[in-house]
């Protein structure tokens, strides 16, 4: 079979059958792609089912030249999960890529926000355009809930629950969770919804929507990563920031202040309590005052 007509059937399995989110799905077929097209520049007539090793090995070799360890290993994860669907459907009888280990790509974290930086950000939007409270309630919600940029864009107006103090929250794999959210954050986003969203011409798709462009459609991910970028360099901070930087801010300054480490990976939606370490990186000063208060053998 074609490289297409597999990819085609690899793309519906990992959203029919494993229910992965459409980023994730998109990014798998990018990987596959990426060997397709190095293929044809290279005029190598191979199929997915009779692919060797060796050509899969001379692709990674090439491409480690041009992209740093932590896409190498993403790119390598996607193969293999590729080709172990082309096993588990008997359209090959090994995996090319099993003896072929990711590079160590280390924990790197992204930076993090003060609360000054944050109030000077939020102090940098222009409140007298309508957008200006639109990008505040933005700001405020990233920060004050510890949302992924694709919950922001996709949360509801049926998913605010301000009266019981929670938003409902649908992160990857459409999993669904109840998150905290505070009244300074419902502030601002009743003051965007009943000030500005109301005088809205707003397009019959996004009637539900929360967050909308002028046109009245749902935001796209792009379009709060350039609000984003827009205020930081407005606000003259340096720092390399994003609409994630927000969230690992908000885990981090919720265990700084003393939050126990399992409320924050529920909040957040992690699976794993690992990648919630990751993201909050527990600091020496911080473990040592988590000694020197709760240990039975502290110093009266």
């Amino acid at each position: 079979m074609k490289w297409q007509n597999l990819r085609k059937d690899y793309v519906n399995y990992l959203r029919l059958e494993r229910g992965l989110s459409e980023n994730s799905i998109l990014n798998y077929s990018r990987d596959i792609k990426k060997l397709e097209n190095w293929l044809t520049e290279n005029e190598i007539d191979t199929s997915p089912k009779s692919i060797s090793e060796e050509i899969v090995q001379q692709f990674i070799y090439e491409v480690a030249r041009k992209v740093n360890p932590r896409s190498q290993s993403r790119l390598i994860s996607g193969l293999r999960g590729f080709f172990n669907y082309l096993v588990f459907e008997d359209y090959r009888k090994d995996n090319p890529m099993e003896l072929i280990e990711s590079p160590k790509t280390g924990r790197t974290l992204p930076d993090t926000l003060s609360t000054n930086e944050i109030d000077q950000l939020i102090g940098a939007i222009d409140l007298s355009l309508p957008q200006g409270e639109r990008n505040r309630a933005i700001i405020e919600t990233l920060y004050g809930c510890g949302l992924r940029v694709s919950e922001l864009i996709g949360l509801k107006i049926s998913d605010l629950f301000f009266d019981e103090g929670f938003i409902k929250v649908t992160g990857k794999g459409d999993k669904q969770r109840f998150v905290p959210i505070g009244a300074h954050t419902i502030k601002y986003i009743d003051l965007y919804r009943e000030g500005v969203r109301v005088h809205e011409k707003i397009q019959a798709e996004a009637a539900d929507t929360l967050f909308l462009n002028r046109r009245g459609k749902a935001l796209t991910r792009a379009m709060i990563f350039t609000i984003v970028k827009q205020l930081a360099e407005k606000a003259g901070i340096k720092k390399n920031i994003s609409p994630h930087t927000f969230r690992h801010s908000f885990a981090t300054h919720l265990l700084a202040n003393g939050a126990d480490l399992r409320a924050i990976q529920q909040m957040l939606g992690h699976e794993s309590i690992t990648t919630t370490e990751v993201y909050t990186h527990i600091d020496k000063r911080h473990l040592t005052e988590v000694i020197n208060r709760y240990h039975p053998r502290k110093e009266p």
